[in-house]
């Protein structure tokens, strides 16, 4: 099947099965390996990319089904001699350690520091009329949906803190 993606601004014309997970269709059609697969299931996030500014995991989601959409993956957000700011958190506030999840860990915050700006309430949020305050609750919550093995979960949520200038 013909397909037409829009990854990190750049489109790309692929002929996949239509049973291609975008996952799969980033990770070994286009070489974009930052993606991780972990579980396959959705369950741990390794594979959180976001489309059309909202995150989703890559290996629940067909890529046919996303032309015409704009995908970024942890390549589109910045390089190794270009981080962007949350990514320069990361490394700074050791926000990993062996490193898998990550990729996954930078997408999802990303967006969810977009949903926190737009005014989504969360499981957590105490005040709907006010806004979310970025407690390490409120991030724990919103990045609940991303694992990380090696339970560097203090650093990530400090790391997110910084990264949206509100140091601890």
């Amino acid at each position: 099947m013909q397909t037409c993606l829009t990854i990190n601004g750049t489109q790309h014309q692929l002929d996949l099965d239509p049973r291609t997970t975008l996952l799969d269709a980033l990770r070994h059609h286009l070489r974009l390996t930052g993606s991780k697969k972990g579980c396959d299931h959705g369950q741990c996030g390794a594979c959180t990319v976001m489309v059309n500014g909202r995150r989703i995991n890559a290996c629940l989601t067909l890529a046919c089904m996303h032309e015409g959409d704009e995908v970024t993956t942890i390549e589109g957000l910045g390089q190794p001699d270009a981080l962007n700011p949350l990514q320069e958190a990361f490394v700074r506030e050791d926000g990993f350690q062996c490193g898998y999840c990550t990729p996954g860990q930078i997408c999802s915050a990303t967006a969810m520091l977009q949903e926190i700006s737009e005014g989504w309430p969360s499981h957590v949020t105490q005040d709907l009329e006010a806004g979310a305050e970025l407690t390490p609750e409120e991030i724990s919550e919103r990045m609940s949906g991303n694992l990380c093995r090696c339970s560097a979960y203090p650093n990530i949520v400090e790391a997110i803190r910084i990264a949206a200038g509100k140091q601890a």
